[in-house]
């Protein structure tokens, strides 16, 4: 997670290849709280349902963030498997500077969670 985070940022890379690394370290992101608690999402539709469970793992105030991400797995299917230049480097910036602070936000649950894990 932590390497897809600092590829991102890596100009030199097209902003959609960089948009899918930022994609995937927010998918990871919001595994952890699944796994954390004993549960795993595997096959078609495991994206969509990681997301829609986020909240329910880890609170409610990660509703809106966990739909952010959701509208942005939709635009990851289309740069995946319908066509490339999709994402602009706005949307791009944006993505992972929300990403980052979901990070932070994930870790300090971590911490207050599972200390353990840490």
């Amino acid at each position: 997670m932590e390497r897809d985070l600092e590829d991102a940022t890596i100009v030199d890379l097209s902003t959609d290849r960089r948009f899918m690394i930022t994609y995937d370290g927010a998918l990871t992101l919001a595994t952890i709280p699944l796994y954390c608690e004993g549960y795993e999402t595997r096959g078609k539709g495991q994206h969509w349902l990681t997301f829609k469970l986020l909240p329910e793992i880890i609170g409610n105030e990660f509703s809106d963030l966990a739909n952010y991400l959701d509208q942005y797995r939709t635009k990851r299917n289309i740069s995946a498997y319908d066509r490339t230049g999709q994402i602009s480097l706005a949307e791009l910036d944006e993505l992972l500077r929300e990403v980052q602070q979901f990070r932070d936000r994930l870790l300090s649950w971590l911490h207050e969670s599972h200390p353990g894990l840490i």
